[in-house]
């Protein structure tokens, strides 16, 4: 089965409950790896502490740029943008609601939780 059909949520500042220097190597690794073997998924949904990787000041928003270049939807919550005040601060991918990120995950044949 390929990520071409699958969507990757992303819930916390990171990968794993660890150091969060350590939580960013993980999750930067992963993306890159992603970008690397060219199999995408349809999208990435970002909540709760998951939305300040795709802010001003993520180290990963390289590799997320770049994931949104090749056609990956980067799909934020609004809710969890302005619980953190980060709205302004966004950098990648489109502000969606609940409902964005249930239609995403309606529609993917896989959801990964990292």
């Amino acid at each position: 089965m390929t990520m071409q059909n699958s969507v990757i949520l992303i819930t916390n500042d990171g990968m794993g409950h660890a150091d969060t220097n350590l939580q960013h190597m993980l999750v930067g690794k992963y993306l890159e790896l992603l970008l690397a073997s060219g199999d995408l998924p349809a999208a990435i949904c970002f909540y709760t502490g998951g939305v300040k990787l795709v802010v001003e000041g993520s180290p990963v928003l390289m590799q997320l740029a770049a994931l949104e270049k090749k056609g990956v939807r980067l799909v934020i919550c609004s809710t969890c943008l302005n619980y953190f005040g980060l709205t302004e601060n966004l950098r990648v991918g489109i502000v969606g609601g609940m409902g964005d990120i249930l239609a995403a995950q309606a529609g993917a044949e896989k959801v990964i939780t990292l």
